[in-house]
This record gives structure tokens, C-alpha cells and sequence, in this order.
């Protein structure tokens, strides 16, 4: 797929990117380019190709669901500014 300097102008309008005369050019080089590979990649037989997340066969690491940390909550809301039944109050930001 070739495209024409109004196209790849009307493009660049879309994507309010200001391009010059003289960058219209090589900017429809590149894309030309890039719509290029898009088609070799489309012309490929992907037929019986099942989809995958990652390109290499990971497995992901899973560590035990146990808690770690001790309760620090009174701790924590002692120095708080504000509390009322074991919540934070803040002030209203939003009217």
C-alpha cells in the first residue's frame, strides 16, 4: 500500500502533528514502510498458530498467601490527625 502527500497531510491533521513540506516526504517513506511489514506479516499462514501471552514458556512464580506483617493499625492511627471508630477523617475537598 502506497499512500499519496494528501493522505499522510490528512493523517498528520488527524493526529494534529504539524509537518512541513519538506518533512511530508519522508514521513510517507516511513509509513509506507511500516504499512509494508504490516502486509508481509498478514500474508503469513497463521492457521492452527493457537494465540499466546508471552513469546516464551514462563510460569509464574506463586509465593504461599500467609500473612507477613504484624497489625499496625492502632499503632498507625495514634499519630493520625483525625479518627473516629478505627477510620481516618480528612477534610472535605470536594463540595
Amino acid at each position: 500500500m502506497s499512500l499519496s502527500n494528501d493522505q499522510v497531510g490528512h493523517i498528520a491533521r488527524l493526529a494534529r502533528i504539524a509537518i512541513s513540506a519538506a518533512e511530508l516526504e519522508a514521513t510517507r517513506v516511513k509509513l509506507d514502510g511500516i504499512f509494508g511489514l504490516i502486509e508481509q506479516m498478514q500474508a503469513v499462514d497463521t492457521t492452527g498458530v493457537e494465540p499466546m501471552s508471552h513469546p516464551q514458556e514462563l510460569s509464574t512464580r506463586l509465593r504461599a498467601d500467609t500473612v507477613t506483617e504484624t497489625d499496625r493499625r492502632e499503632a498507625f492511627q495514634k499519630v493520625a490527625p483525625q479518627t473516629e471508630a478505627g477510620l481516618y477523617l480528612v477534610p472535605k475537598v470536594i463540595e
